[in-house]
């Protein structure tokens, strides 16, 4: 990594509750370790993810490069979409591999 904000990551973890889950999505900034955004939502609807990123981008600027697992969350058009109209290139974690994105995944 050869500047601050090069690598960002986003994963999502769920948060059980009584009557099923929240879902939390984080986005980091693999230089700083920092969460730079998060956002909870009781659906896993691709909104709420690209709602976050859009925050994150407009905080602190587009990455660039994003890191996330193989998830559909993350390999869905809204997310993809919204990363190449930035100019983000898009890096996917390798199938069952959870420390390809050790940094997100420590939070949990």
């Amino acid at each position: 990594m050869e500047r601050p904000s090069e690598v960002w990551s986003s994963d999502i973890t769920y948060l059980p509750m009584r009557r099923g889950f929240l879902y939390l999505v984080a986005i980091m900034n693999w230089h700083t370790r920092k969460v730079l955004y998060w956002r909870i939502s009781n659906t896993l609807e691709a909104q709420f993810r690209v709602d976050a990123l859009n925050e994150a981008i407009h905080k602190f600027g587009v990455p660039g490069i994003m890191n996330a697992d193989q998830g559909s969350q993350f390999t869905s058009f809204a997310w993809t979409d919204r990363l190449r109209r930035s100019g983000v290139r898009i890096s996917m974690d390798g199938r069952v591999r959870s420390l390809d994105n050790i940094f997100i995944e420590r939070l949990w």
